[in-house]
């Protein structure tokens, strides 16, 4: 070899070593540039051609939102924050924290080329979304108006219009809209306002409720029918006068458990309420001239009436007796459970001349006290349209067989009788009565003690007359035999035909398994079943039944 040939050698030794190091410099090392590709191709398992133009994923508040592209949830999926771990190093005595800081890993920039080709991840970003159209909105405000109004009516009956359809008009411009149909504000129902019962109202507060009534009114209310106030203690004369104004179609108007109602209030419904047919003042307080007032000048529109027992809360009875409401339809007189004084004195025949279309008569707690008047003759009907009748208490009641008599001689289209408490009514007196069809009674007693009592006789009477109509039955607490509770239910379970009997009270009777198996076996309506203090029947089945699978069940045990 020459020595032309050793330096051509020595200078393509040199050639090599030198683009080596300078590939070294620029794109790192080998290892390291193979590791940098691993990672590009994992993130290429991820690619994806074209991706929907909203996201599910879920939120902070543990809820799942379903946005657009075009959102403000744009991106990747929320996740919680992670937490900085913390290490602990035990020093001496000591124990110290040490937060470690996670280091960021740089990647070796690619060598340029002259005609470079995008990454995988480049890739993901250009495909990943489908381009939107401008006019691109939320779910929400893109529904029809109408189907919107049919979504809120759902809400309103079974919540009410208030604070609903307040809090709902003001998401957007399209639900204001749809919250605004007067349609959805029929039926209205205010109960404590901004305060608790009880307390004081500021003066802005007060302020403000009178000006949100008084924006209602005008603004929400054109066709409202039922409008109710619960527990106010202020402002109810206000609330009336304006409804009352802006409120044409009013039907119904509730008052319970209000103060400060006075006269004014009534003036502003003759004025104004001409087709009010219902007036609910249960619990109330307020000035009895009032309502004494207005029934007697417009008695003849009202159809409905509630009002709690008291000393001056009677005359409205009386005024009512005279025959100044004579298309009244339901009556209900009530007063508290712990009441003391709730007695009350009744001319049946004069309510009877006055009232001969009253459909529903009910005294909750009162005990009603025969009264006979001098020039008040007697009626030949009765209550010819009566459905439903409660004289209930929860102590003893005066009732007897003849008042009972005298109340329903005329009522064939008895529906529901509720005597609770009547312990000298007797079942000869109700089998006697001149209703055919009668689906509830309730004959149950649930006063402190029944020790006092003595036992009665002729339920199977009953149940024989009422077997094919009856639904539900209350005999808690009486004490009938036990032969006359097996020829009871015997009577039942052969109504095979109708079987419309759905709830059965038994609590506290003497009812005997030999008595229960028959109605249990044939009545497959039922559905309620109250074995409760039982003492005539087994340990482990002295309980109520719900459903009518409890109920088969309870066959196995009545051995």
């Amino acid at each position: 070899m020459d020595s032309s040939e050793a330096q051509a050698l020595r200078k393509e030794d040199n050639t090599a070593s030198t683009s080596n190091t300078s590939a070294q410099g620029e794109d790192g090392p080998k290892p390291k540039k193979a590791k940098t590709e691993k990672k590009v191709k994992k993130k290429g398992r991820v690619f994806r051609a074209a991706k929907l133009g909203y996201t599910v994923h879920q939120g902070e508040d543990m809820l799942f939102v379903i946005s657009s592209s075009s959102s403000q949830f744009n991106g990747l999926p929320w996740s919680p924050p992670k937490k900085k771990i913390k290490k602990k190093k035990r020093t001496k005595g000591k124990v110290k924290t040490v937060q470690i800081k996670k280091k960021k890993k740089v990647r070796a920039k690619p060598k340029p080329a002259d005609n470079p080709v995008p990454s995988f991840q480049e890739k993901e970003e250009t495909n990943l979304f489908v381009p939107q159209k401008t006019a691109d909105h939320r779910w929400g405000e893109s529904l029809p108006e109408e189907v919107l109004i049919n979504i809120f009516q759902m809400v309103v009956g079974q919540d009410g219009a208030v604070p609903f359809l307040c809090r709902v008009g003001s998401v957007c411009r399209l639900w204001n809209a749809a919250a605004s149909s007067p349609a959805l504000w029929r039926k209205v129902t205010i109960g404590h306002c901004w305060i608790a019962p009880g307390k004081n109202q500021e003066p802005k507060t007060e302020k403000k409720i009178k000006d949100t009534l008084n924006w209602l009114a005008q603004n929400r209310f054109s066709q409202l029918r039922d409008f109710s106030l619960y527990h106010w203690k202020k402002n109810v004369n206000y609330a009336v006068k304006v409804v009352s104004e802006f409120c044409p179609h009013l039907r119904s108007l509730t008052l319970s458990n209000c103060t400060g109602l006075t006269a004014c209030a009534f003036h502003s419904l003759a004025l104004h309420s001409r087709a009010l047919q219902s007036i609910n003042l249960q619990y109330s307080e307020f000035q009895v001239e009032g309502p004494l007032k207005y029934i007697e000048d417009h008695g003849s529109q009202i159809k409905q009436i509630w009002f709690t027992h008291g000393v001056k809360n009677d005359r409205l009875l009386a005024t009512i007796s005279k025959g100044c409401c004579p298309d009244l339809e339901l009556l209900e007189i009530n007063t508290k459970l712990d009441s003391t004084y709730c007695e009350l004195p009744v001319c049946i025949q004069a309510l009877q001349m006055a009232c001969p279309k009253l459909k529903t008569f009910r005294m909750l707690n009162v005990r009603p006290l025969q009264k006979t008047m001098r020039n008040v003759a007697k009626s030949t009907s009765g209550f010819p349209l009566l459905e439903e009748l409660c004289i209930a208490t929860t102590s003893y009641s005066y009732l007897t067989d003849k008042d009972l008599w005298d109340i329903l001689f005329g009522s064939t289209r008895l529906r529901v009788l509720d005597l609770r408490g009547s312990s000298r009514v007797t079942p000869a007196g109700l089998e006697a009565l001149p209703c055919l069809e009668l689906e509830c009674l309730f004959l149950g007693h649930y006063f402190s003690s029944s020790s006092a009592l003595s036992a009665p006789k002729g339920l199977h009477m009953l149940t024989q007359k009422w077997s094919q109509t009856l639904q539900q039955l209350d005999i808690a607490n009486q004490l009938f035999s036990e032969d006359d509770l097996e020829m009871a239910m015997s009577h039942l379970a052969q109504a095979t035909e109708a079987d419309t009997l759905r709830s059965l009270n038994l609590s506290g009777t003497r009812i005997t398994p030999p008595a229960l198996r028959p109605v249990i076996g044939q009545m497959t309506a039922l559905n309620y079943l109250n074995l409760s203090s039982c003492r005539y029947l087994p340990r482990g089945v002295k309980r109520i039944y719900r459903g009518q699978e409890d109920i088969r069940q309870l066959l196995d045990k009545l051995v």
